[in-house]
């Protein structure tokens, strides 16, 4: 299959400057929640912003999920998910209510501490990268910087699913992976040359 990446169009998601960014590096992409788009791409990238429990609402309503898990488990495509897109990967989330989410990375989304520094974290910051030899992070280390906006953070229940961790207020993690799942809590859209270097990672090195 040729290279060619699916942002997942839900309605609740940074769409544009993640294509932009993906066009930037010279790959196909398409924005849309079809089937047949989600089947003919070879990546998917699941965007999001705002609450946790109304990006699930979204997903659920916009997105056919059965469809979308077959690619995902059974055809073993790469998935990003990114800030949002990252939590509703998890088990529960608990911003305004406790609410479920895909459960396809067992964990919840909780609030970070809020203190000694005001939430949410709105800027940039480095990753304490674990998984050192990971191709996500080739030609990634601790002196990139990415961008974050987020309140809440994601706790996986299976700590070996944590790639790296970032530090504010408390350590938290950054970047999951379970197989060909792939989560950051960072906007790397947003994140300039670091981020463009992650997503080309995600594209050429998981496949």
């Amino acid at each position: 299959m040729k290279t060619k990446i699916c942002i997942a169009d839900y309605g609740c998601g940074n769409t544009k400057s993640i294509f932009n960014a993906i066009k930037y590096l010279g790959y196909k992409t398409i924005v849309s929640g079809n089937n047949r788009d989600i089947s003919e791409s070879s990546h998917l990238i699941l965007p999001g912003v705002g609450s946790f429990s109304n990006a699930i609402d979204k997903i659920k309503l916009n997105l056919d999920l059965k469809f979308l898990k077959k690619n995902i488990f059974e055809n073993n495509k790469p998935i990003l998910g990114i800030c949002v897109g990252m939590q509703a990967l998890g088990t529960y989330g608990f911003e305004f209510k406790k609410c479920k989410g895909l459960n396809w990375i067992e964990g919840k989304v909780t609030k970070m501490k809020n203190n000694p520094n005001i939430l949410p974290q709105i800027g940039w910051n480095n990753l304490n990268i674990i998984s050192k030899n990971n191709k996500l992070f080739e030609n990634i280390d601790e002196k990139d910087f990415f961008y974050f906006v987020h309140s809440f953070k994601f706790n996986p229940k299976n700590k070996k699913e944590i790639l790296a961790n970032t530090k504010y207020n408390e350590i938290f993690s950054s970047v999951i992976l379970k197989k060909n799942i792939i989560g950051v809590q960072f906007h790397p859209e947003k994140s300039q040359i670091s981020g463009l270097k992650l997503l080309k990672n995600f594209i050429e090195n998981f496949k």
